[in-house]
């Protein structure tokens, strides 16, 4: 009986093993799907470039090839070339990249590496795309050498101070601005010094807080869409859409502005629905009889300082949008790429991470004037782009022009610990290592016990503790140490004597 149900067991388990084998048999006979297709039509330039390159100029730098084949692929897809013109074209430039290549390596020991291997690329790929000539190229790469060596810093330079008396002293000159924007009064963007001061101090809630919406799709250049999009991220409330409010024996009578209701995209049976769902008022909510846009809240009680409460929390209820976004307003722009007109959201207010889930908002083209946000939803690498690009667009929207790296230094600073701290006595400067440098700013007496108290050493290595003590600030020329061992002089002087 055993060996009958082994054998039975083993005939099973092998029509088992049959039938996943023929799965994948089924599966090779059928039709590709769209995807690989797709994946395939958008590799074909790629590898037909990689093709090229390997047939005609195989004993190239890998750099150099690489370079090329971009410019290969970049004129395949935009430009329609065909394999046989770009076969023509590289054997055409094959002389100018042999001379690219002597030119180059020149100054291989003059730049860093990084711009070494860019030179090589971005060259090879002009040469084949535009017809880079010889003497270009020896001027670019001339220009390139002479363009890092003048951005050197000098050993010892106090870059900090420097940064500091740049970005300050053109600071002095900036007013006190309000640009209104998009034509709307109420709408305005603080400007100028207030918002380079909100900027240096980390504020996690700018005075005038905005943001830019690109869309994406149909939603781009579609007025009614774009519309649309708009009503459902401006935060409504009943409050926004109430003409007036009477208070009855019946109830609580509630009429609306039929213009506001149209251009907030509303209706009164809308209202209904949401105040049906709201604690606030339940199942008391009912059409007015008579007024087609009104209705009637019932009340429980006749005590009035109740029923005014009760009418102050109908008022803030939300009937739609998103939180924080008191203003959608579309803003009509041309397209560079096409010329076609499209279409900005821009709102006076922010909530970054609610705005990136609405429908016709592109994610990856949401702008906002919040640093902290911006930390808070993308990371601290996007919050000190953003920090940076607030900075510059500030100075320069003033007419003053400071140095990107100066900003960089700042923004740097003021994220290097993986948050956006503010420049002052609760952020930078107040984590200073130096006792007498935290005294020197503000609170002297309190970081002068605490010090004292905890036994705080101070290695005087920066520039106000140094000032404070009379010592020589170890900056510039400082930096450099001279020492003398008298015994070594002694023996040179000895030996120089006796010489005679």
């Amino acid at each position: 009986m055993s060996e009958k149900k082994s054998k039975k067991g083993g005939k099973r388990k092998g029509k088992a093993k049959n039938v996943k084998e023929k799965k994948p048999k089924k599966a090779v006979k059928e039709a590709p799907p769209a995807v690989e297709r797709v994946i395939e039509e958008v590799a074909t330039p790629g590898r037909i470039a990689s093709e090229i390159v390997s047939k005609v100029i195989p004993g190239m730098p890998k750099l150099v090839r690489e370079g090329v084949e971009q410019a290969l692929t970049k004129m395949m897809v935009e430009e329609g070339y065909t394999r046989e013109e770009l076969e023509e074209r590289v054997r055409e430039a094959e002389h100018l990249l042999k001379r690219l290549i002597k030119e180059v390596e020149l100054i291989h020991g003059e730049v860093p590496e990084a711009i070494y291997e860019e030179l090589l690329r971005k060259l090879s790929a002009e040469v084949v795309e535009t017809g880079v000539t010889e003497e270009e190229i020896a001027e670019i790469v001339d220009i390139a050498v002479k363009t890092y060596q003048e951005s050197l810093v000098h050993p010892g330079e106090p870059v900090g101070t420097v940064a500091a008396q740049s970005i300050g002293e053109p600071g002095t000159q900036m007013t006190l601005r309000t640009f209104h924007y998009a034509g709307v009064r109420e709408m305005s963007v603080v400007l100028g010094l207030p918002r380079l001061i909100e900027l240096v101090d980390a504020r996690k809630n700018p005075e005038t807080p905005l943001m830019i919406l690109e869309l994406e799709g149909e939603y781009r250049y579609d007025l009614e869409k774009a519309r649309r999009t708009a009503r459902a991220i401006e935060y409504t409330t009943l409050g926004d859409v109430v003409s007036r409010v009477q208070i009855t024996k019946e109830g609580i009578i509630i009429h609306f502005d039929p213009d506001i209701l149209e251009d907030k995209g509303l209706s009164v049976e809308d209202i209904i629905a949401v105040l049906k769902k709201s604690r606030a008022s339940s199942s008391r909510v009912e059409p007015l009889e008579g007024d087609e846009y009104a209705i009637k809240v019932k009340v429980r009680t006749q005590d009035l300082t109740r029923i005014y409460k009760m009418r102050d929390r109908l008022m803030r209820i939300k009937l739609k949008g998103i939180r924080g976004i008191k203003k959608a307003i579309i803003r009509e722009e041309i397209e560079e790429e096409t010329g076609r007109k499209k279409y900005v959201i821009v709102t006076e207010g922010t909530n970054l991470k609610e705005v990136i889930k609405i429908p016709g908002v592109d994610p990856r083209k949401v702008y906002t004037n919040s640093v902290y946000e911006v930390e808070t939803v993308l990371g601290i690498e996007a919050a000190r782009e953003t920090l940076r690009r607030e900075i510059l667009n500030t100075l320069r929207e003033q007419g003053l022009d400071v140095d990107v790296r100066h900003i960089m230094l700042l923004v740097d600073a003021m994220t290097k610990t993986g948050t956006v701290r503010q420049i002052g006595r609760h952020g930078i400067v107040g984590e200073k290592p130096s006792v007498l440098a935290r005294a020197t700013f503000e609170v002297t007496v309190k970081n002068l016990v605490n010090a004292a108290a905890t036994g705080e050493i101070d290695y005087m290595r920066g520039v106000s503790e140094n000032v404070i003590v009379g010592q020589i600030v170890r900056v510039g020329t400082a930096i450099v140490r001279l020492q003398m061992k008298p015994t070594e002089l002694g023996k040179k002087v000895s030996l120089a004597g006796g010489g005679k």
